[in-house]
């Protein structure tokens, strides 16, 4: 049997699953944030592969997280996946996962990738980066995420509401560079070049910019994969819009990982390192790649097409492994500046 249900609240916490009626060396469940068909279909052939059964439990991250720590020992999901670095970070902090050795890991996902004790690994890279209006907007303008804050900008940027996961990443990794203070400094001048009030995802923002509702649009790279490759109006949309990098000079481009983990009490720790092994192999990541649009972790390999002709970035790697310790500032500042 497979499972596939989103959790309501904290009070699911306490429901149980019946993953015990199934023998423990033939089954892996998973806590996951992820919630792509590619996945499922991923899911599919490494139980064609290796005859392991998958059973996935979806939900928010946080809802996740508070799950595993109401079961405790008991829980019976073995692996943890988020779209966030900063929540797995969370869990790890929270005692909720554990180190894993593995030399196939260790091959296919490069350490930067990986959390300091092994007790995570990445599975696929995102870019937050700044989306343009090519027929109004010449990139030679375009520097840095703290460029934006110049009143130049003013009434010409979109971006989603502040309370997104995404744009708390990025709100903490500027804490992490500039301290609260200048960061919160940064956040007013941002909000003052709002060409309107936060609202939508990440592809919102971007129609917003092909319709001349504004120029810019601070957005996660592979959403742009989507739209390319979506509908005949989200292909209108994206042939109107490219891509910029920002900080290429100085800390690098914000990144942020979807991760996976073998949880603490995992009841079948072989079977949950066998599925992240197979995640991070190459056939898997270009699957990943190719579907996603997303950034493949292994080195061996390519990004899809479209991902590769924005060009190559240096990336700000290293905040990835401070990534969560700023959560609460940067939600707070983020209020106090006026982001919704």
């Amino acid at each position: 049997m497979k499972f596939s249900f989103s959790l309501l609240g904290a009070a699911a916490a306490v429901i149980m699953t019946p993953w015990t009626a199934q023998a423990a060396d033939e089954v892996v469940n998973v806590y996951t944030q992820r919630h792509y068909d590619t996945d499922q279909k991923l899911y599919d052939q490494f139980t064609d592969a290796t005859g392991i059964e998958v059973n996935v439990v979806k939900a928010k991250a946080d809802e996740l997280i508070q799950r595993l720590k109401a079961e405790g020992d008991r829980s019976e999901a073995d692996v943890f996946m988020t779209v966030d670095v900063g929540r797995m970070n969370r869990a790890s902090e929270a005692d909720l996962l554990q180190s894993v050795e593995s030399e196939t890991l260790e091959k296919q996902v490069p350490g930067e990738y990986q959390g300091d004790e092994n007790e995570w690994f990445g599975l696929t890279k995102r870019g937050r980066v700044i989306v343009y209006a090519k027929d109004r907007i010449n990139p030679d303008e375009l520097s840095t995420y703290e460029d934006l804050a110049d009143p130049k900008w003013k009434d010409l940027i979109v971006v989603r509401s502040s309370t997104n996961s995404y744009n708390v990443a990025l709100i903490a990794s500027m804490i992490e560079a500039h301290g609260k203070e200048k960061t919160e400094e940064w956040i007013q001048g941002l909000v003052d070049n709002f060409a309107r009030q936060p609202k939508g995802n990440d592809r919102d923002q971007m129609r917003a910019v092909a319709a001349g509702e504004a120029d810019l649009a601070i957005v996660n790279t592979y959403y742009l994969g989507l739209l390319a490759n979506g509908n005949e109006e989200d292909q209108e949309v994206a042939e109107k819009l490219a891509v910029f990098f920002p900080n290429q000079d100085g800390r690098g481009t914000h990144i942020n990982l979807s991760a996976a983990a073998v949880t603490k009490a995992a009841p079948n720790k072989e079977n949950a390192v066998k599925l992240i092994e197979f995640l991070t192999a190459a056939e898997a990541q270009q699957t990943l790649a190719n579907a996603n649009f997303e950034y493949p972790v292994n080195p061996e390999v390519e990004p899809a097409g479209i991902v590769q002709s924005w060009g190559e970035f240096e990336e700000d790697a290293e905040g990835l492994k401070t990534m969560g310790q700023h959560e609460s500032e940067a939600l707070k500042a983020a209020d106090r500046a006026g982001w919704q």
